[in-house]
């Protein structure tokens, strides 16, 4: 077996082949950009080498950097992860002529299978379903009109050398075809260096659900059953689960069996995942193969109880599988859920910047796989997951019922995250009845910041939003009372003041302290007033609702437990000048603390006209594509520049009929989020 190996990649992946390694006595070599120089799969490593800036065109995937950072470190063979280089077989070819093992398939295989077009080709030969489309090699626009109408819509474009979403869109009316049809190319040639697509019929409703496949340079090849991931947002999946409720014992037997004859026609070796959609009337289609790990492997792994990276070291070692197919055995349910820093209140847009505190949830049969701690930093350079969140149970309601516990404890400060969005998708019917298909989030109003309305469910397992708001607005209290004279009293190198003997930005009515927050435009009071009867309590008041005594106890890791009587709600609290942040169950509130006065902004104004007249930047991000001039005319919607930020394109639309004034920054050029892009006029 391997000595050491280098990992080429970083954030949970890099981590979870560390743990592996680990286990089995591998020395692991961890590579990092400027942007990671002290994130966390660095800190983990037995040895970290730097390969340069951030954009991951300069340092991840730059092939001869890794190369030659392998050869000085003596490590053996490279495991690529998923992502970056991990589908790349030009990558696979080099390291066998560098004498350095690839933990993957073969290049040749790679190269097959990386090809959506040459993979469907394939599926063809062995008699596997695909969907009604066009894959072939004549790229020409006239051509793609002519097979889309012969197709008929609604359609998919999709990118033939990528995955993930990136380079897909979907056309339902003919003069969108052309607009989406250079959107996809364009995506697809910066995200895989490939411009190529083909076209789909869209399926309405499917359901998606992929094989994992395991071989050996022996011709042993088998599958590990399946996984749901039809819950999806974006094309990126989000909630991933084994076994799926839709399909029977024959049909995976059957899916199996094809997924098997696919990989081997491929010559496929190691870990790889054949993926298919499932229609409505239980007929499947091969859609495609990730010739890699897969990000949702956990859920294979708790429900086989197979290390999926370990086998993929013993078979890179050129060992024999271990396994054969009569000894994969599925045993109970795994739910794995993604958890984003993303912004539910702006159209799920990454939110980058400093995770100040992250809670993981702890407890039987719950896993957190992550890249991220607390400090580490969400970079515009990379993909903005924080961790996957895994759940193992004896069957599907203890399954989610698990997860629904796992989100509520979880709690991540200092950037907004999706937790709320997949706390609403484990309460909703819907899921819990296993419905689920690819437009779930759509169908069901999910993708709003907040849910259409609550179920009677939801209403039976959550307490009402007026109780959930009163818990909150106390658990601010008390944490910034606390953490206020704390901090004076440290910094002073006093022993803590009392907040009734040093007001602060508090301000004291006889025995009582109180102050203002803002809740989405709603202003809220708490008062706290000392009890003699109970010297570790306090008198509590929020607006008008009748004084109520709690005790509050302080933990670490900002927790809060405020007990009302003999019932106790724990809560996460983090402060800041502005605002103060509090986790209950899973929920974030934001309250805005009373600020001075701006006097520049009161002398001066702020006209609202005015500020539809600038148009910023989402996101920090790179300018690809400027289609507008100064003094240019231009329609309401009409789109002025494209930015590409964390693997995805966001447009900046006009406002309105109008005219650009100034266009601030051409193609290529990087911009911080909030940057003016345009002027309008």
């Amino acid at each position: 077996m391997f000595k050491k190996i280098l990992i080429a990649n970083r954030g949970e992946i890099a981590i979870r082949i560390m743990a592996t390694c680990r286990d089995m006595g591998i020395h692991t070599v961890a590579v990092y950009s400027a942007a990671d120089c002290n994130a966390y799969h660095v800190r983990e490593a037995d040895e970290a080498y730097f390969i340069g800036p951030g954009p991951a065109t300069q340092s991840y995937l730059r092939i001869d950097t890794i190369l030659g950072i392998a050869r000085m470190s003596g490590a053996e063979a490279i495991h690529p992860g998923y992502g970056f280089l991990s589908e790349n077989a030009n990558f696979a070819e080099e390291c066998t002529k560098s004498g350095i093992v690839f933990i993957g398939p073969p290049a040749s295989a790679m190269r097959l299978m990386g090809s959506k077009i040459a993979a469907k080709q394939l599926a063809h030969t062995v008699g596997a379903p695909t969907i009604p489309g066009y894959n072939g090699e004549n790229q020409e626009d006239d051509t793609l009109f002519a097979e889309a109408q012969r197709i008929g819509l609604p359609l998919l474009i999709k990118a033939s050398a990528g995955g993930g979403g990136k380079g897909m869109r979907i056309v339902r009316t003919i003069k969108d075809l052309n607009e989406q049809l250079h959107s996809a190319r364009r995506e697809a040639l910066a995200s895989f260096g490939d411009a190529t697509i083909f076209l789909e019929r869209l399926l309405e409703q499917p359901r998606h659900i992929e094989i994992q496949v395991l071989g050996d340079t022996f011709g042993n090849l088998i599958h590990l059953g399946e996984r749901e991931c039809s819950i999806q947002r974006r094309h990126q999946k989000i909630v991933e689960e084994s076994p799926s409720v839709a399909l029977t014992p024959a049909l995976r037997e059957e899916m199996g069996a094809v997924a098997v004859r696919i990989a081997r026609a491929a010559g496929y070796v190691n870990a790889g995942t054949l993926e298919f959609l499932l229609d409505t009337d239980n007929q499947f289609y091969f859609l495609e193969m990730n010739t890699r790990l897969q990000v949702e492997h956990p859920v294979t792994e708790l429900v086989t109880g197979i290390d999926l990276v370990r086998h993929q070291l013993q078979v890179a070692d050129g060992q024999l599988l271990s396994l054969t197919q009569e000894q994969v055995n599925a045993r109970g349910h795994a739910i794995e859920v993604r958890l984003y820093a993303e912004d539910s209140e702006n159209d799920f847009l990454p939110s980058t910047g400093t995770v100040a505190r992250f809670v993981k949830p702890e407890g039987p049969g719950i896993r957190v796989d992550s890249g991220i701690d607390s400090n580490d930093e969400i970079s515009q350079f990379y993909d903005p997951m924080i961790a996957k969140l895994i759940v193992y149970g004896e069957d599907r309601p203890a399954a989610i019922e698990r997860l629904r516990a796992a989100l509520k404890q979880q709690a991540i400060f200092g950037v907004k995250t999706n937790a709320q969005l997949l706390l609403a998708i484990t309460m909703h019917p819907a899921f819990q009845a296993g419905l689920t298909f690819t437009n779930f989030l759509e169908a069901f109003g999910l993708l709003g910041a907040e849910p259409k309305q609550a179920t009677k469910n939801e209403l039976e397992q959550y307490p009402t939003h007026q109780e959930s708001l009163y818990h909150a607005l106390i658990a601010a209290a008390f944490f910034e009372v606390s953490w206020h004279y704390e901090y004076r009293s440290l910094k002073n190198g006093h022993q803590p003041i009392s907040p009734w003997q040093s007001l602060g930005p508090w301000r004291m009515i006889g025995e009582t302290i109180t102050t203002n927050y803002t809740f989405q435009g709603e202003k809220h009071q708490v008062a706290l007033s000392r009890t003699r009867e109970t010297p570790d309590a306090c008198l509590v008041q929020v607006d008008s609702r009748p004084a109520q005594t709690v005790l509050t106890i302080f933990g670490t890791n900002d927790f809060v437990l405020l007990r009302f009587g003999t019932n106790q709600v724990h809560a996460y609290v983090h402060t800041s000048e502005s605002e103060v942040q509090v986790i209950l169950k899973g929920k974030l509130y934001l309250f805005e603390k009373r600020q001075p006065p701006n006097v520049d902004k009161s002398a001066h104004g702020i006209d609202k006209v005015h500020s539809q007249k600038v148009l910023t930047a989402p996101m920090a991000g790179t300018i690809i594509k400027v289609q507008v001039r100064d003094g240019e005319a231009v329609q309401h919607r009409q789109v002025l520049v494209i930015l590409s930020a964390m693997k995805m394109e966001h447009s900046i639309i006009a406002p309105y009929d109008g005219k650009v004034r100034r266009v601030h920054y051409h193609e290529g050029e990087v911009v911080k989020g909030g940057a003016v892009i345009v002027e309008m006029e």
